[in-house]
């Protein structure tokens, strides 16, 4: 098929174009800064600059490319800062999530396209009730905490949105196996801490089994949900250690609760706390989907050696070129 992919030049769909290309499809793959065209490019994509929040702009494009399958992966978390207040962090990814997706909806529909997949989201989302581990079919939380709210709404938005046009949402678990994975710099300051008895569940994705799972999905018809995470639904206080570990870094500090919320906020604190995992077995069921990580115990130490190995190559290359004009 050709496939447009909205967002190609981010963190899974820079990994998703090869693959695509592997299966045999072609790729349109659409980026937003200047600088990253040449790199689609060099992975195998024919590379359109497009501002997904301008629908006439997106409509043209899509019209323009006569695709078979749209994938929409676009976020704007790029380089960004996480902090207090989520919504604050995601505010352009929500208007991505809610106003891109109309864009691209409205234009698949005058393009003919029927196939839709569309980036969601796991980890975090389900009801902090009941079992430690949810399917697709578990409610979602529907009172999200403050400063979460139209992050959630946005990600709900997308997901509706996205069913109600016949497509698939996948629900991704937390991101890993970039040299600049977000968690990477904090883990090393050790400014990410277990918060309390860091009971909180969260689901990982290696970012190759999420490009898989998403080429899969383009070869069944929606309406679907699929959660795409690891095998291994971990909370906190069992996962970060051994992240810390990989990356060489020392062992995370404790936090109590209290101290937590007054830097953290109240929000974190109780994800960190009560948050949920999320089972993959409808995704491998359906989707015929095995995870090349099976486990962040596994993809944690996999991903994170070459990276620091790569990181003291580096280093030492420095050192070298500093000795060198003294």
């Amino acid at each position: 098929m050709r496939v447009f992919v909205a967002g190609a030049s981010g963190a899974l769909g820079s990994r998703l174009i090869p693959q695509l290309i592997d299966a045999g499809h072609e790729v349109i793959g659409t980026y937003h800064t200047p600088a990253s065209g040449p790199r689609l490019a060099a992975l195998g994509a024919e590379p359109v600059q497009l501002d997904l929040l301008d629908p006439r702009a997106v409509s043209k494009a899509v019209l323009d490319s006569k695709p078979d399958a749209i994938i929409h992966q676009a976020t704007a978390l790029a380089n960004v800062k996480f902090g207090r207040n989520m919504d604050k962090v995601f505010a352009t990814t929500n208007r991505l999530r809610t106003e891109g997706t109309d864009a691209l909806l409205a234009a698949a529909r005058a393009a003919g396209v029927r196939r839709f997949v569309a980036q969601s989201f796991a980890s975090y989302r389900y009801l902090r009730q009941g079992g430690p581990i949810k399917t697709e079919a578990d409610p979602l939380d529907e009172t999200p905490l403050r400063n979460t709210q139209q992050s959630f709404h946005a990600m709900t938005y997308l997901e509706q949105a996205t069913t109600a046009f016949g497509g698939i949402a996948l629900r991704y678990g937390g991101f890993y196996g970039a040299a600049n994975d977000a968690l990477i710099h904090p883990v090393r300051k050790r400014q990410y801490p277990i918060v309390g008895d860091g009971g909180g569940i969260f689901s990982w994705m290696h970012l190759d089994d999420g490009a898989a799972a998403t080429v899969l999905a383009l070869d069944h018809v929606g309406p679907a949900i699929y959660n795409v995470v690891d095998d291994e639904p971990a909370a906190v206080r069992d996962w970060l250690p051994v992240l810390a570990t990989a990356l060489g870094a020392k062992p995370p500090r404790h936090a109590p609760t209290w101290l937590a919320r007054l830097i953290a906020g109240p929000a974190a604190v109780t994800l960190a706390a009560q948050a949920r995992g999320a089972s993959n077995a409808k995704a491998k069921r359906e989707l015929g989907w095995t995870p090349r990580y099976p486990t962040w115990r596994v993809g944690f130490p996999t991903t994170y050696a070459a990276i620091a190995a790569a990181d003291r190559e580096a280093a030492n290359q420095d050192a070298g070129s500093t000795e060198r004009t003294r």
